[in-house]
């Protein structure tokens, strides 16, 4: 085998690494912020350990302590790292440098971010062997050649002679892979390394990341907030909380058999297959991640946990207890053999009173929208190209009903929505909304009605709320806007019953945005929403730039003022399990084109388009019962500037060689009906589609029982174990705190805005301005 992908040497017989009571504090001139507490946690060769947990919890500050990348303000207060049995807090700089890079390699989430713009490909992957293994350049090129070729990238003379931004979001992240393992790392750190990419790509990265451990021998710590992908990739698993590791053990145990009432309120939260919104709603976690400040004496999950018992649960600081019959399963919970895991926290729904649609209040019919981009136009020539963002788009939507507007980047969803809501003009088609035509009309151009009737709520709450303002003025001026209320007191009494419709306390009317969590500004977005009494409200991935627990309660909310309004609701999505619990019908679009749209049932059932096929195959599902049927598309997104002959979807497709004639390569295929208004753009035969196996296959048993244990018995184990090892306590200052949650939700509001950028540039083709990303 080659040099670049051999196995490493051989498997040492002891941990390649070992935490041992690990503790992390970030000093700021406000004080101290203890990030990491008391984390121990051992990976063994080839074995691939995920941590998961929401924003703040320090899971990533755990992978860049081993690394020792803390910047000037981050700091080891206590415990011991590990590394192949070495004390990495006993080497010298020059040692640790000698590791870093070569023996443990970390991976991003923003690949762009590990890339030098004004490098080539293949110099960058070169600069590893060549200072790590100080080889000859030819061996360098050898051995790079061979690792992108290992990465499954096409035309690899072509993409090491290609500069970063010549390549995908994909296809970049691969060559962020190729990088690491080229020193042939004993340990890789993954940190949300598929986050910033679209589903049918990130499933071919971790198709990737799953071999890695076979192949090059290589153990991996796995950094997500994404259950499902943690279950597809790992085979243990640690859960942290506000700064502690609160259970970990392996797979099936921690998924099946958990000990802990986060984890349990974590599954809980999520879309399994198991969950209905009318039969079976997410129950959300009440409350909020505590500041460092805000850190409760005893369990730090405490006062949101509604099996919390006084005196017991906050007697003292509690240790990891080992869980009898469980090997290498630990939970920081003392009652874990005695709680009642079937209890619902009070106040959550068992059933929701399902909702009949009524009429049609939408109707799109024919919509196209095309746009020109001439970058030549610039030195006087007037050729340019045309961009055809949305093609043929017809549906309707009705009263009460939920439609689900599916696709990846580039698929033409966000230009859609910007026409619906007047903010682009159609090129041709109509858009009706109730006995109204709204296609040709800006938003500058329509009335206030039309207006407040089609509203929408966007992804990213960081941004959507002026900071100067407190919550209850703009909501008023909002309302002003639209002409609710004839006096100032009638306006402020229908703002007061907003905040009571979204669920926030009456006395946030007088709160700034900086002083409220993500979901609480979200909430204040929806609330805007629905203050005109909006028939029709676009969801833009309200819940994406959430964390898990959140986005139970937001999705909930929507629902809840949804059936309370009989408010229609387009809902644009990539996250197709969100789709499956909240749609009743879906809508899948693929590069300007509605490939497939048909019942939530319909979609979810065989036979589907292709794309929808490989979409369905995509979603990560933690769900340890579930079988997918497994398809990883070739190939990246075409760009909408330069779109395939024939079938958009074409160059992807795994069935083309079933289509006589070319027909694939050379004709748009006509919209064919598979029965009860279930639509598909397909060539493939009946005889084909009749053929398609079901793509998700789960136990109805298991899933109906999601998030309780399979096996709870005895008493409660007590405080056993060793106390904790917190040399710095667990508490900071409020002051300080301020400085850490403004960076937190900086970062959450840039990659939101990073995913939206990425979005627009795909559908349209023009380049957005360099400061987009960043907050004004």
């Amino acid at each position: 085998m080659n040099e670049a992908v051999r196995n490493p040497g051989k498997p040492t017989p002891g941990p390649i690494i070992e935490i041992e009571n690990l503790s992390i504090s970030f000093f700021t001139r406000k004080g101290e912020i203890p990030a990491v507490m008391d984390f121990s946690c051992t990976v063994m060769p080839g074995e691939a350990m995920g941590i998961v947990g929401e924003s703040g919890c320090g899971k990533s500050t755990v992978s860049l302590g081993i690394m020792r990348d803390l910047s000037n303000i981050g700091k080891i207060v206590g415990g011991k790292i590990k590394f192949q049995g070495k004390d990495m807090g006993e080497l010298s700089e020059d040692e640790l440098r000698a590791i870093r890079g070569n023996k443990i390699a970390m991976i991003y989430q923003e690949p762009m971010a590990s890339l030098n713009p004004a490098m080539k490909i293949g110099q960058q992957l070169m600069e590893v062997p060549l200072i790590h293994d100080k080889v000859s350049k030819e061996e360098a090129y050898s051995r790079a050649l061979e690792m992108v070729r290992a990465v499954k990238l096409p035309d690899p003379e072509r993409m090491m002679r290609s500069y970063p931004h010549q390549l995908s979001g994909g296809q970049q992240q691969r060559i962020v892979i190729a990088m690491a393992l080229l020193s042939k790392p004993a340990l890789l750190l993954l940190d949300e390394p598929t986050t910033a990419l679209d589903v049918t790509v990130e499933a071919g990265i971790v198709d990737l990341v799953k071999g890695l451990g076979e192949k090059f021998g290589t153990s991996m710590i796995f950094v997500s907030h994404n259950l499902g992908l943690i279950l597809e990739t790992c085979d243990k698993i640690t859960v942290m909380y506000s700064g502690e590791a609160v259970e970990t053990g392996k797979i099936k145990d921690v998924f099946d058999r958990m000990r802990h009432p986060y984890t349990q309120g974590l599954f809980r939260s999520i879309p399994l297959p198991g969950a209905d919104k009318n039969s079976r709603p997410l129950i959300s976690i009440p409350g909020q991640l505590p500041l460092p400040h805000e850190r409760p004496k005893g369990c730090n999950f405490g006062p949101r946990c509604h099996h919390f018992v006084e005196g017991v649960c906050n007697a003292a600081e509690i240790p990891m207890i080992a869980v009898d019959g469980h090997e290498g399963h630990f939970s920081r919970c003392v009652r874990f053999n005695e709680i009642d895991w079937e209890a619902l926290p009070p106040g959550a729904k068992k059933v929701n009173e399902k909702v009949e649609p009524g009429a049609p209040v939408l109707k799109i019919q024919d919509l196209k929208k095309y746009y020109r981009v001439g970058g030549s136009e610039v030195f006087g020539s007037s050729e340019g190209r045309v961009v055809k963002a949305n093609e043929t788009i017809s549906f309707e939507a009705r009263e009460s009903e939920t439609v689900a507007i599916v696709g990846e980047s580039g698929c033409g969803k966000s230009t859609l929505a910007k026409v619906l809501l007047g903010l682009e003009t159609a090129s041709s088609g109509s858009v009706t909304l109730g006995n109204k035509e709204i296609q040709s009309t800006g938003i500058e151009s329509r009335n206030v009605e039309t207006v407040s009737s089609i509203q929408m709520v966007f992804q990213n709450p960081f941004d959507t709320l002026n900071p100067s303002h407190s919550v209850g003025s703009q909501i008023i001026r909002t309302l002003e806007k639209f002409n609710v209320g004839k006096t100032v007191a009638e306006r402020r009494k229908r703002m007061l019953e907003l905040l009571d419709l979204v669920k926030l306390p009456r006395a946030f009317e007088t709160r700034k945005p900086r002083q409220l969590s993500g979901g609480q500004k979200q909430r204040i977005g929806v609330a805007r929403a629905f203050a005109g009494d909006a028939k029709v409200v676009v969801a833009d991935e309200p819940v994406s730039a959430l964390d898990v627990s959140v986005q139970a309660a937001v999705t909930e909310l929507l629902m809840d003022i949804q059936r309370k309004n009989k408010t229609t609701m387009l809902f644009i999505s990539h996250d197709l399990s969100v789709v499956r619990y909240i749609a009743d019908r879906v809508v899948v679009m693929y590069l300007g084109y509605i490939v497939e749209q048909g019942t939530t049932d319909q979609i979810f059932s065989p036979p589907y388009h292709p794309y929808t096929e490989a979409l369905l195959s995509a979603i990560p599902i933690a769900d340890t019962s579930v079988v997918k049927k497994h398809i990883v598309l070739e190939g990246d997104i075409p760009s909408a500037m330069n779109p395939p002959t024939g079938c958009p979807f074409q160059t992807r497709c795994g069935y083309k060689k079933l289509v006589p004639d070319n027909l694939c390569e050379t004709k748009v295929p006509p919209v064919k009906n598979l029965g009860d208004g279930h639509m598909s753009l397909c060539w493939l035969a009946d005889d084909v589609l009749a053929k398609m196996d079901q793509v998700i296959k789960f136990d109805k048993e298991h899933a109906a029982h999601e998030g309780v244990p399979e096996d709870v018995h005895g008493a409660g184990p007590g405080l056993t174990g060793t106390a904790p090892n917190r040399p710095r306590g667990k508490s900071s200052t409020p002051e300080a705190d301020q400085i850490g949650e403004a960076v937190e939700q900086d970062q959450a509001g840039m990659r939101a805005r990073r995913n939206k950028v990425r979005d627009e540039t795909s559908e349209t083709g023009a380049k957005k301005p360099k400061d987009t990303t960043r907050r004004h």
